[in-house]
């Protein structure tokens, strides 16, 4: 017979797992954007109330600063795997391009990138947020090509943001996958081009 007490946590035991919480609403995120996205929307899909969403994550702006740090971490496109220095940069930056194609039509359900579409939203604190991470992930990019054509790394991290851009945005408006990859192969070839000239 077991007499050891057991000693019971106060208050009432949380109803969801916040980590499982972010993850449901990086979905909802992605699928809608930030700004069709309401605490409401939020809370429904959680199954909580608005008390513990807020006290869970702070408000709407604090939770998906930790979607975008769960997206990085888990659905963006591994720029490390993907720009290697024992590679020529062309076809490294070619591959990355073809990577986008591929991670934004995976999911039509939520098709384009979180961080790119997040960047346009209309919520200031959001937008900066998501500004953060872009910056981030283009300075990689410039860095990786700096390394080897210093005077034209700054133009073609242009050239390649604007080209994820226009993928994330034709992903988003349904283009399909074999499109997404005709095109990001073209800006693959034209990459190649300048940096041989």
């Amino acid at each position: 017979m077991n007499t050891t007490n057991t000693v019971r946590p106060r208050g009432r035991p949380r109803r969801f797992d916040p980590d499982q919480g972010v993850a449901v609403a990086q979905h909802l995120f992605h699928a809608r954007g930030y700004d069709a996205v309401s605490v409401a929307d939020v809370t429904e899909a959680l199954g909580i109330n608005p008390p513990s969403f807020y006290a869970a994550f702070g408000n709407k702006a604090g939770l998906y600063d930790r979607v975008l740090v769960r997206y990085a971490a888990t659905g963006a496109i591994p720029l490390a795997d993907i720009l290697r220095p024992d590679r020529p940069v062309a076809e490294c930056v070619a591959l990355l391009l073809e990577e986008a194609a591929r991670l934004y039509a995976a999911d039509p359900t939520a098709a384009g990138c979180l961080v790119l579409e997040g960047t346009r939203c209309n919520d200031e604190e959001a937008r900066a947020a998501a500004c953060v991470f872009h910056a981030a992930a283009e300075a990689v990019i410039c860095t990786y090509i700096a390394a080897r054509h210093p005077e034209d790394a700054e133009r073609l991290t242009d050239f390649i943001g604007t080209t994820m851009t226009g993928l994330s945005a034709k992903a988003r408006r349904g283009l399909d996958l074999d499109r997404l990859l005709h095109i990001a192969r073209l800006a693959g070839r034209a990459l190649a081009q300048e940096l041989a000239a």
